[in-house]
């Protein structure tokens, strides 16, 4: 590397850094707790009784799943406009990933809940629980430990993800490597140091995610 390329190397350092603490951490953390949420309620819509909800349920999962991020994004943050809603990047970002998260983590969170035991439903019922306090006390408890590594890989996926939100000019990590790309014409050096600090970031999430699972281990039945 010359000195020219490692001066360029060394000062794009600090703005990589700042825009993937200050902007894409944020933007990945937001998304996926909206997401998760959304997720729960999917699941239990989809496992409930309630025919309409369900079919609904199952309709947004279709079509999440069924279609690209990079093409939602672009339908919320260029198509909305034409019907008269204009989104702030980082409101229309939040969305896309909120409701990828949600189609594809209630179907986690679906698993979970079904690989619980009919038993731990049946006992439940006998000591007096409705429905909804099985759930609340019995059910979810124990499936959210079951979710833990799957969910866990979502959010360091989601991570990634989020340089989708360049494409809708939120000037995350991935933007800020195309804007200084645009002055310094080194696009390898800059997308290669943009692609280090994702590493970086997905490998403590990573170690922290051990960390969790070992946490929860403790408490699961052997």
């Amino acid at each position: 590397m010359d000195d020219r390329k490692l001066q360029i190397f060394m000062d794009s350092l600090l703005p990589l850094f700042k825009a993937g603490v200050a902007y894409t951490i944020p933007l990945a953390l937001v998304s996926f707790v909206l997401g998760l949420l959304l997720a729960v309620a999917t699941a239990l819509v989809r496992l409930s009784s309630w025919r309409i909800p369900e079919l609904i349920a199952r309709f947004y999962v279709w079509i999440i799943r069924g279609t690209p991020l990079l093409v939602q994004l672009f339908i919320i943050f260029y198509g909305l406009p034409s019907a008269g809603i204009v989104l702030d990047p980082f409101i229309a970002a939040v969305i896309g990933f909120t409701l990828s998260v949600g189609a594809y983590s209630s179907e986690i969170v679906r698993a979970a809940i079904l690989s619980i035991p009919k038993g731990q439903w049946e006992a439940a019922y006998s000591v007096g629980m409705t429905r909804g306090q099985a759930l609340r006390r019995i059910i979810l408890p124990q499936a959210a430990r079951v979710s833990v590594p799957p969910l866990a890989n979502s959010f360091i996926s989601l991570v990634k993800d989020t340089s989708l939100a360049a494409g809708i000019t939120y000037v995350e990590m991935f933007r800020t490597a195309q804007q200084i790309t645009a002055t310094t014409y080194e696009p390898l050096l800059l997308y290669s140091e943009a692609a280090l600090f994702y590493l970086l970031f997905c490998s403590v999430l990573s170690g922290l995610q051990n960390v969790l699972e070992k946490r929860f281990d403790r408490y699961t039945a052997r």
